[in-house]
């Protein structure tokens, strides 16, 4: 084999190598569709954009799968802007010690054009710590720009967005900064990772 071949081989290998270990950093596909089954209340369809958000996908699929969500409340609701869960103590200051994630939004140095648009997936994160998202999102009830940049956006409601309004519409909250009243929290039954061979069996 001579050198010209074996040179050309290497750099195939290493272009190869380097595709295949950058997509999605180590996921499979460009997004994933999931539901999210919310108890009394039916279920929410979202595609998640793992090319935009990789860390953030990855982490999040990572805990369904894990059936971290399962029985975790929606515990701030606020009317005409968000509702937020995924805190397995439901007062939004704990993650149940799992690890934290890099912020991917442009104030932490990585671009990520997802707007904050009706419908749309982000992650919650604690004051000014940028890398601090760990278990905690939120689904966007109404459009709120000021929030690009500055937080995570990950994907968007497909199917279900009446779902979102009717959870917004009827929370029973304790005071202006949404908390729900614990009696009346919505109540996570399961979220579902479908890969786009399960969604096109379907």
């Amino acid at each position: 084999m001579t050198k010209k071949i074996i040179a050309i081989l290497i750099v195939t290998i290493s272009v190869f190598c380097l595709f295949s270990c950058s997509k999605s950093n180590g996921l499979e596909h460009e997004s994933y569709t999931i539901e999210i089954e919310i108890e009394d209340y039916g279920t929410i369809t979202a595609v998640l954009d793992a090319k935009t958000a990789p860390i953030t996908v990855k982490n999040f699929i990572t805990l369904a799968e894990d059936g971290f969500y399962n029985g975790i409340v929606f515990h701030r609701i606020i009317e005409g802007f968000m509702m937020q869960g995924g805190d397995p103590d439901g007062d939004g200051l704990s993650n149940n010690g799992t690890a934290t994630i890099k912020g991917e939004f442009s104030a932490n140095g990585v671009k990520n054009e997802i707007s904050h648009l009706r419908g749309t997936l982000s992650m919650a994160r604690l004051g000014n710590d940028y890398d601090s998202a760990s278990t905690q999102f939120f689904i966007m009830h109404q459009d709120d720009v000021r929030l690009d940049g500055e937080y995570a956006a990950f994907g968007r409601v497909t199917k279900g967005i009446e779902i979102v309004d009717k959870i917004c519409e009827e929370a029973v909250v304790t005071d202006s900064n949404g908390t729900v009243h614990k009696d009346y929290r919505p109540v996570i039954k399961e979220i579902r990772v479908l890969t786009p061979e399960s969604e096109e069996s379907k």
